[in-house]
């Protein structure tokens, strides 16, 4: 991910730094499992406890051996010494790399959620602030029915809130690792190792996996983050919309200081709002790769792997940064109630169409002939600029 749209603790989590910390979390507790079943002399994983892993060192070392995993364990070595010899027994590399990824994104997972229970506060406080403020409705743009702007803000809570549920079982989709070997049929470890490294591990073990955890669970998780990308965008949207010449029932925040144009002095543009439209643009684009790392062949090739590289953890940067910036926004919204009335009133009273035709209805008029009377009655005074309450009707003959 550019800088620009970085943020500091999805940036940590996904790090180089960390990757190598959490590779070394997971050695030691295959370790620690393989010594307590004495498959592996005791003192390997108290060592591991104690070392730190240079990710300069295992990229020094990647340049000749052209396969990360090894250089990672090569480097493990000049810190252990002799004792590396039974590190990473019996195990495959994406035995590590799939299980250790499952922590990663479950706590970059969790980094979401709290943010987004900050979202929700926040929209919870503005929909309560507002939930007498009149605003006019709109269908296809046009004017339709009055409704409140907390009632809008609402939505926007509800929508938010489906995505957070989705999200937490998105978690548990991903919180599983495995330790089944190179072709997932367990030839040198027992399943019963992997159940007990994965307990210790906070994870569940994969009931049947290849070489690796189906990627399946991976495209579940990015699904589940794109939604909730589109709740905001609709937030996004909204605000964009409200904010437009003719409407302006509110607008973002606009510091001091702040241009809007280098050309027009005048100018308050959403830019904020706009930048998150366009970034859910991109997460959108990485559900295709997603989509298409789940088909790998026979028990795996290595196509997922570059991909993965980029997608997840630019999804995590972006998902975060749109909620951090989703929330700039509506802590500093400026709401313009009396611009929300003036514009109820420049619909001239046309809201009131469906309850007049419903009267009429009442009254023992046709369905079609009631509707035909208040569409012409209506598109009246649209003509003429009148309130349709106070248009005569006996103008249509």
């Amino acid at each position: 991910m550019i800088k620009r749209y970085e943020t500091e603790e999805i940036r940590n989590i996904f790090s180089e730094e960390h990757k190598m910390a959490v590779w070394l979390i997971v050695e030691q507790a295959i370790a620690r499992v393989q010594e307590e079943q004495g498959i592996i002399p005791a003192g390997l994983s108290r060592k591991l406890n104690k070392i730190k892993i240079d990710p300069a060192r295992v990229e020094a070392i990647e340049k000749i051996t052209n396969h990360d995993v090894i250089a990672f364990i090569e480097a493990v070595r000049e810190k252990i010494g002799k004792q590396c010899r039974w590190l990473h027994f019996g195990m495959t590399s994406y035995d590590l790399v799939d299980t250790a990824y499952a922590l990663i994104m479950r706590d970059a997972l969790d980094i979401i959620i709290t943010e987004i229970d900050n979202l929700l506060k926040t929209l919870k406080k503005l929909a309560i602030r507002y939930k007498k403020t009149p605003q006019i409705g709109r269908t296809h743009g046009i004017f339709a029915q009055p409704i409140t702007f907390g009632y809008k803000i609402n939505s926007w809570f509800q929508e938010v809130l489906r995505s957070k549920t989705r999200l937490q079982q998105a978690r548990n989709e991903i919180s599983f690792g495995k330790l089944s070997g190179a072709v997932g049929s367990y030839t040198i470890l027992e399943p019963e190792i992997e159940k007990k490294v994965m307990k210790k591990l906070g994870l569940k073990p994969e009931s049947i996996s290849t070489q690796i955890i189906p990627r399946d669970r991976h495209a579940y998780l990015l699904i589940n983050l794109v939604l909730y990308g589109c709740a905001v965008e609709r937030i996004a949207t909204e605000i964009r919309n409200l904010s437009r010449s003719g409407i302006g029932e509110v607008s973002e925040p606009f510091g001091r200081g702040q241009k809007g144009s280098s050309a027009m002095p005048h100018k308050q543009n959403p830019i904020i709002c706009e930048r998150i439209c366009g970034l859910v643009k991109v997460l959108r684009g990485y559900l295709v790769p997603a989509f298409e790392n789940i088909n790998l062949w026979h028990e795996r090739d290595l196509t997922n792997s570059s991909v993965e590289r980029v997608i997840i953890p630019d999804t995590f940067h972006i998902v975060h940064y749109i909620t951090k910036k989703m929330m700039w926004v509506l802590e500093n919204l400026r709401v313009l109630p009396e611009k929300m009335m003036e514009n109820i009133n420049n619909s001239l009273g046309l809201y009131a169409s469906q309850n007049l035709m419903n009267r009429l209805i009442e009254k023992g008029m046709s369905r079609k002939s009631a509707y035909d009377f208040v569409q012409k009655l209506s598109f009246k005074a649209i003509e003429e600029k009148q309130n349709l309450k106070k248009l005569p009707s006996t103008i249509i003959s």
